[in-house]
């Protein structure tokens, strides 16, 4: 399985929807697609069925920069906590 991504936007936000596989091989194309539709942005996780640790990383920094993640499955979640730099 590939990542596949659509893109959607109300005229405030533009809202990335991921499905598939987030995995490092398909990062460029999606921080491409991040920049393209900043500043206003939100990333649909709900059809995310697999992530790698690179692709952990890119989500803690999108939301570090202020992209909402929105239906961010407990597996990705529970595991940004654990990536996430100690404070």
């Amino acid at each position: 399985m590939t990542l596949k991504i659509e893109t959607a936007s109300d005229g405030r936000a533009a809202t990335l929807r991921l499905i598939g596989y987030v995995e490092s091989e398909y990062l460029d194309e999606l921080r491409a697609q991040v920049e393209k539709h900043r500043p206003r942005l939100v990333l649909d996780l709900d059809e995310v069925t697999l992530v790698d640790v690179t692709a952990v990383r890119f989500l803690i920094a999108c939301e570090a920069e202020g992209i909402e993640l929105r239906h961010c499955a407990p597996y990705i979640r529970e595991w940004m906590g654990r990536e996430r730099p100690s404070s």
